[in-house]
């Protein structure tokens, strides 16, 4: 759609200087994406992992899979425990069991264990942020004391959405490193975009957000990542400037991730934070079915960069 027949609302935003004229194909420069996504791998993580929304982890068992190893995940009153999912009595599947006064109870023989060690059997360390969980799991990257957290937004309204890819995490990332594809790939989401400026690692762009088919937002946003396995996009121009939306990759095993996306909407507007905290719970399931929309979309895309990497 041309950009004459939209009706942008919004905060407007200042002239920016000419766009690039050369079709998306061309701009989309696979060296670009590669560097930038090389210079992504090689910052350190921590050891951190993303396992979920924080509101997601409930007073149950559950398993997930991280960078091959399974670990069972519950809610206590002193916060949230990861551990094992193999009982270090004969091996059963914790996750199978129930939660009682805090502790996971075995369902083959009873063990209850705890935020306390029991032999071998430990939980990992984790950090709960208010909206994301995670764990930091053994392996070869240095340690940090907490994850590398993005800048957020001092208030937010926050919606969290995961759904799991056959790809690696870099993927997920190279995905994010490549805003041409947007209008091309999410029509449904994307009337315009324009590269307003980049570097060796970050890209700006101007969007403009589809409300509906005659209706945008525009807004300019910059795409950078912090982590090996995180891309975020901050709005730092036109409505919502502030707002960030983190979209993190967790290995699952080779060839499967995790794409877990954090959406922290904020404004200047006053009315803003109090419509959400009386609509918040009616808008998130909103707000997470269009993000996973996205990633349906973009998921196909990195599986298909992952089925390329492998010559298939």
């Amino acid at each position: 759609m041309s950009e004459t027949r939209f009706l942008k609302i919004g905060r407007r935003l200042p002239p920016a200087d000419l766009f690039s004229e050369a079709p998306d194909w061309q701009q989309a420069q696979p060296a670009w994406i590669e560097g930038a996504l090389r210079h992504a791998l090689s910052l350190p993580s921590g050891g951190w992992y993303v396992v979920d929304a924080a509101r997601a982890i409930e007073r149950r068992a559950r398993r997930y899979r991280i960078a091959g190893e399974d670990y069972v995940v519950w809610r206590t009153d002193r916060g949230p425990v990861v551990a094992p999912d193999s009982c270090p009595h004969m091996g059963a599947r914790l996750s199978d069991g129930v939660v009682r006064e805090g502790r996971v109870v075995c369902p083959w023989h009873g063990l209850a264990l705890g935020q306390e060690p029991h032999g071998t059997w430990r939980p990992l360390p984790v950090h709960d942020d208010g909206v994301l969980l995670w764990v930091q799991a053994s392996g070869s990257e240095e340690r940090t004391a907490t994850p590398l957290l993005p800048v957020r937004p001092e208030r937010y309204f926050a919606a969290v959405m995961r759904l799991e890819a056959r790809c690696d995490p870099r993927d997920v990332v190279a995905n994010r490193l490549d805003p041409w594809h947007g209008v091309h790939f999410h029509p449904h989401s994307f009337g315009r975009l324009r590269v307003l400026e980049r570097d060796e690692t970050t890209i700006t762009v101007r969007v403009v957000y589809r409300i509906a088919p005659w209706l945008g937002m525009e807004v300019d946003a910059l795409f950078d990542c912090p982590d090996p396995r995180t891309i975020v996009m901050t709005i730092i121009r036109g409505e919502g400037a502030g707002s960030v939306v983190e979209t993190h990759a967790t290995p699952i095993e080779p060839g499967r991730s995790a794409v877990i996306e954090a959406t922290l909407a904020t404004s200047e507007r006053p009315q803003f934070h109090a419509f959400f905290r009386a609509f918040g719970g009616l808008l998130r399931p909103v707000v997470e079915k269009r993000a996973r929309r996205l990633w349906v979309e973009d998921g196909a895309y990195a599986e298909r960069r992952y089925e390329l990497r492998q010559g298939s």
